[in-house]
């Protein structure tokens, strides 16, 4: 039995809430809809092929994203895009899809959304725990799932141990996950975890997605240049 890591690129469903005021009529129904307000996309220049990415408002301008979603930033130039609006940004740190796969950025305050300004995305103090309820958040909706146990995935990629079930219909990589009953930000979807498996009779190889990795909020917190606040 093989283990490798397919980098979801394409689109599927995705999800999140906060604990904020309501956007809209459904949020009063549903108040996890609120957390939708912290989710945004990020734009290459040019677009990227493959659609756009996700990332997620920390406060004071500053967006958070996957590494690999905001690609090289002296040549991508990203953008945060806000129903439909895109703005400049500055890049506060770089990481890799080999290392750390998150990307800071941030956006003139004055620029953005009256909705974003006065709101802060606390990030969890606690870590993650085997069966915790969460929340994966993208612009266009969220997804309910729970973290996984550890042991639940093989051992060869086991430094990707902060996961989550449900892999086709919760957030692509730079979503936001979200614990379900604190509404902090957990983490950032990162990757997939599939197995590829050889059957001994036949020959034939299968290959099944079993989770999806978040980059942890401790991993976040220690990313973040020191003195930035939000």
């Amino acid at each position: 039995m093989r283990t490798s890591l397919i980098f979801s690129a394409a689109l599927v469903l995705a999800f999140m809430a906060s604990p904020c005021l309501a956007e809209n009529p459904d949020e009063s129904l549903n108040p996890d809809e609120s957390l939708r307000v912290y989710a945004v996309n990020i734009h290459r220049t040019p677009m990227q092929t493959w659609g756009p990415g996700y990332g997620i408002y920390l406060g004071k301008g500053l967006f958070i994203t996957a590494a690999h979603v905001a690609g090289r930033t002296w040549l991508t130039r990203p953008k945060v895009a806000i129903a439909g609006q895109e703005y400049p940004t500055q890049v506060v740190k770089e990481g890799s899809f080999e290392g750390t796969d998150l990307t800071v950025l941030s956006v003139d305050e004055g620029l953005l959304p009256l909705r974003l300004r006065l709101r802060r995305n606390p990030i969890c103090d606690d870590p993650p725990w085997p069966g915790e309820a969460v929340l994966t958040v993208v612009p266009e909706g969220i997804a309910y799932s729970r973290i996984i146990s550890p042991q639940s995935i093989p051992s060869s990629v086991r430094q990707f141990s902060t996961a989550i079930a449900d892999v086709a219909t919760t957030g692509n990589s730079g979503s936001g996950v979200f614990d379900a009953r604190r509404r902090c930000l957990l983490g950032i979807m990162s990757r997939k975890i599939s197995q590829t498996r050889t059957q001994k009779t036949s020959g034939k190889t299968e290959t099944r997605d079993i989770a999806k990795y978040f980059v942890p909020a401790s991993t976040i917190r220690g990313f973040i240049p020191a003195g930035t606040t939000f």
